[in-house]
């Protein structure tokens, strides 16, 4: 009997494991791409502004996400942050439609997109209500998610619905009624793309409302000149001099979160030049090698007698 509650404990430690086999995101910092994004940030004339805490930044590399590779400044610092939780409402109406507490329409679909993509605030107010305000709060806070953690100085928080009415439960550490810390948003990123926000099925339909952004600045006008195919699955927030974006990006085989939090009138000019500047630290630019001496020599055998390229004889006449 003792034997067999020994190896019921030991299969179970096993299968905990093989279930959970992504590291948690606060313990995946990497020494080399801290190094790289603090050198970033004082060229791009920065570093004031992290010291002063009126930025924030959260990198995430996910070229392995079972090992992903993290850095950032000021991430557990609390920002107003506009419409960029409006992503905490997106998990809330999936966490409903998985529990069966809430059903799909063609409404309730158009609402989601239009509150991710174009941000409007009549369907975020609309989908907070259907959602519940008292259960987003609890689920953000939850030992599941965590997404808002006073142990980490507070993180995802709606405590008021995105039009003229007053805030209903502002967050209380901070008093904020729209929140975010940037390793909080980052974690919902990397919790959404290893499947693991509400399930595998939840967190692909997440992502798939998250693209296509119908507002063109701050990161996604910051990448469209130098990768104008890179796709973008993205949130961003405005208010004042309160600028943020958050987002996937992927381009050339590769991955990676990237998240930013300005408290500044020129916060989104900021976000705008970040965006390639981090890119680079993730995906470099691919390096060109040096014609070789065979290879220049062929160049030259194929040249016309003024040096351009001779043109080919062997194509179909016209």
């Amino acid at each position: 009997m003792r034997y067999c509650i020994l190896v019921s404990l030991l299969w179970y430690s096993i299968s905990t494991c093989a279930a959970q086999p992504y590291p948690m995101l606060r313990d995946s910092r990497g020494s080399e791409l801290q190094k790289e994004l603090t050198k970033t940030i004082a060229e791009l004339g920065l570093s004031k502004a992290v010291a002063d805490k009126r930025l924030a930044i959260t990198l995430v590399d996910l070229a392995k996400p079972e090992k992903p590779r993290m850095a950032g400044v000021n991430g557990d610092v609390m920002f107003y942050s506009a419409s960029l939780p409006k992503i905490a409402i997106l998990l809330g109406a999936y966490q409903r439609l998985e529990d069966k507490q809430l059903k799909m329409t063609p409404d309730l679909q158009t609402d989601l997109q239009d509150m991710i993509r174009s941000s409007s605030n009549s369907a975020a107010t609309r989908v907070l209500d259907r959602v519940g305000r008292d259960y987003l709060t609890n689920l953000l806070m939850s030992r599941r998610y965590a997404l808002y953690d006073p142990n980490f100085n507070g993180g995802l928080w709606v405590g008021k619905p995105y039009g003229p009415e007053l805030a209903y439960k502002r967050d209380p550490l901070h008093n904020i009624s729209h929140g975010a810390t940037s390793m909080q948003v980052a974690r919902f990123y990397y919790l959404m793309e290893t499947g693991q926000l509400v399930s595998e099925s939840a967190s692909a339909k997440m992502r798939k409302v998250m693209g296509e952004p119908a507002i063109r600045h701050k990161f996604v006008k910051g990448l469209a000149e130098r990768f104008p195919d890179a796709k973008i699955f993205r949130k961003s927030g405005t208010w004042r001099d309160y600028h943020s974006d958050s987002a996937i990006v992927e381009h050339d085989g590769k991955h990676y979160i990237i998240v930013a939090l300005s408290h500044d009138p020129q916060g989104s000019k900021w976000l705008e030049r970040l965006a390639p500047a981090l890119d680079r630290l993730v995906i470099p630019a691919p390096v060109t090698k040096p014609a070789t001496r065979f290879q220049r020599q062929s160049a030259l055998d194929t040249a016309s007698p003024n040096g351009e390229p001779a043109v080919s004889t062997n194509r179909p006449q016209t």
